[in-house]
């Protein structure tokens, strides 16, 4: 399974961030029922429906439920996703930190996760000031990619890594949905939205050093679906990011699933019969369900991820580290693999295979 020509890269830590504000669906529905309250009734029921039936206990948000449903400009709601941001992204940063026993002096490469909302500078040079990071730390800060960018920024980590031995790489992932809510738009598209995502923010540690613990980063490649750019994503409006998301989805990821799945793990010298551990971004609960149909009959489950998806709902790009922070809780055995696996705005797939 080594290549010898590759350094060993291995994930550390993973730790997870949620905001101050919550909500069960229970307690969501009578500000849903109140926002559509000129629309008809069955467009009403139906509403409810998606909520009650996206298999979400609970959602977080940077904002209370007040402040989601009131109408603000896309300024207002910027402003609120970048202080989330850095707060978010601060506390997040120093739990990983202490959870590997690091410094913040320590990192030689941090990269930044987010697409709900825009800063410039991006959130990598607040935690640089907010932490006293090392001046001459890289930066990296992956926007615009959505849920997939968890798992890009694994695979962007272990490119650097494996070309500079004995060095550090912190990944911070923060996403804030709810600041993205379209208040006037009274679409299917948005009401689904509405239903799967939440707030959240994970941190990644990975390493080259020889003597680092953790699942080692056996390999990591993108797939990208061609003539697929209106799949998922937002469109600017004047309004702020407005969600484009396609009912077709599922159907896409199944259609492609046996050419992203088993050459990459062809190239890496393995199976989906040698993977142990699914670590699998719960994008919703059709996505959910479809790639429980195609991993299930090969007696695989994806337990964390409907677990993570329960808990929180569908986070972007932090969720698939949400779900990899359960699996090194678990500690799985010397010699184990898992198969993280993310889809995103493009369209696009994308694999990391790790070795315990």
């Amino acid at each position: 399974m080594d290549h010898p020509d590759i350094m060993s890269v291995r994930i550390v830590a993973c730790e997870t961030q949620t905001p101050p504000h919550h909500r069960s669906t229970a307690e969501i529905s009578p500000y849903l029922k109140m926002w559509l309250h000129d629309q008809e009734d069955r467009y009403v029921r139906k509403a409810v429906k998606i909520f009650e039936g996206a298999g979400i206990d609970t959602r977080y948000s940077i904002m209370s439920a007040e402040e989601v449903f009131q109408k603000t400009s896309f300024a207002e709601k910027n402003q609120v996703y970048a202080k989330g941001a850095i707060e978010l992204g601060t506390a997040v940063l120093q739990k990983a930190l202490a959870k590997a026993n690091w410094k913040a002096q320590d990192v030689d490469y941090l990269i930044t996760v987010s697409c709900t909302g825009i800063m410039i500078p991006s959130l990598d040079a607040y935690l640089i000031n907010a932490l006293s990071m090392r001046q001459d730390v890289y930066r990296l800060p992956v926007t615009e990619m959505g849920c997939v960018a968890g798992v890009s920024a694994i695979i962007y980590a272990h490119q650097f890594l494996s070309a500079h031995p004995g060095k550090k790489a912190a990944i911070v992932a923060y996403e804030s949905p709810t600041s993205t809510y379209q208040l006037e738009d009274y679409s299917m598209t948005n009401i689904v939205s509405a239903a799967i995502f939440g707030d959240g923010a994970a941190c990644t540690l990975m390493s080259s050093e020889p003597d680092s613990q953790g699942p080692k980063v056996v390999g990591g490649d993108m797939y990208h679906f061609y003539n697929a750019t209106r799949m998922m994503g937002f469109d600017l409006t004047d309004n702020g990011l407005q969600m484009v998301l396609d009912q077709t989805v599922p159907d896409q990821i199944s259609n492609h699933f046996s050419d992203i799945v088993h050459p990459f793990l062809e190239k890496y010298n393995s199976s989906i019969e040698q993977v142990d551990h699914l670590i699998f971004h719960p994008g919703g609960k059709k996505i959910v369900q479809t790639v429980e149909q195609l991993f299930g009959h090969l007696g695989k489950n994806i337990n964390h991820t409907k677990e993570v998806l329960r808990q929180y709902g569908n986070m972007s790009s932090a969720t698939v580290l949400y779900v990899l922070a359960k699996f090194l809780a678990d500690q799985p055995t010397s010699g184990e693999q898992g198969l993280m696996l993310s889809f995103g705005p493009g369209f696009t797939a994308q694999r990391v295979l790790l070795e315990w």
